[in-house]
């Protein structure tokens, strides 16, 4: 029985025919990626954070003298108490509270795992100094991470209504994927300051 030879041009339509079958799956891939990193909503930023508070012109004077927010023009049209701060790329709307069931029960507690608010600071020692000088109670924590020796260093304290404030510099802890060696699809550029990732 003879055996048909293939043809040079044979071998080439067929590498190519390959080729073109391998380009339409990765496009395929690529395709499902980007569907699934559109599914989620088009947003750009946290812009603010609410908070409810007891008396609003003792709340703003906490934001702006202790953490150096400043105040900004609220829109008349609400019919309800409240006042507008913004400092360091986010804002805090703060509103008067009608409920004060709806307020933490006793402002003097401290507790390092309950709902806050975070801000990174530039120099965490400066920080406590200040708390120090105001008379502001605080809790102090230090994580260490010796594999990727990093130490974070926490402060927390209360508001005037009791809503925890958590001063750190997270600027030391390296962002990795969870449970992932995969890319990391955080978009980098809109970090204030900018995130270093470790893959």
């Amino acid at each position: 029985m003879q055996r048909k030879l293939e043809k040079p041009s044979e071998r080439r339509n067929d590498q190519k025919s390959k080729s073109n079958h391998e380009e339409q799956q990765q496009h395929s891939k690529e395709k499902d990626e980007q569907k699934e990193e559109d599914a989620s909503l088009p947003l750009m930023a946290l812009n603010h954070m609410s908070r409810l508070c007891r008396n609003v012109e003792e709340s703003v004077d906490f934001y702006t003298k202790v953490l150096g927010f400043v105040k900004i023009e609220r829109p008349p049209a609400f019919d309800f108490d409240g006042a507008w701060l913004f400092n360091y790329g986010v804002g805090i709307h703060l509103v008067q509270s009608e409920d004060e069931e709806r307020l933490p029960h006793n402002p003097d507690h401290l507790d390092a795992i309950d709902e806050l608010n975070y801000l990174q600071c530039e120099d965490i020692e400066a920080v406590e100094r200040k708390l120090k000088e105001l008379d502001i109670k605080y809790i102090k924590k230090a994580e260490e991470d010796d594999e990727n020796e990093t130490k974070i260093d926490q402060l927390f304290f209360n508001d005037p209504d009791g809503f925890m404030v958590e001063m750190c510099n997270f600027e030391n802890l390296k962002l990795v994927p969870a449970g992932s060696l995969g890319k990391i699809k955080i978009p980098v550029d809109r970090h204030t300051p900018p995130v270093e990732l470790r893959a």
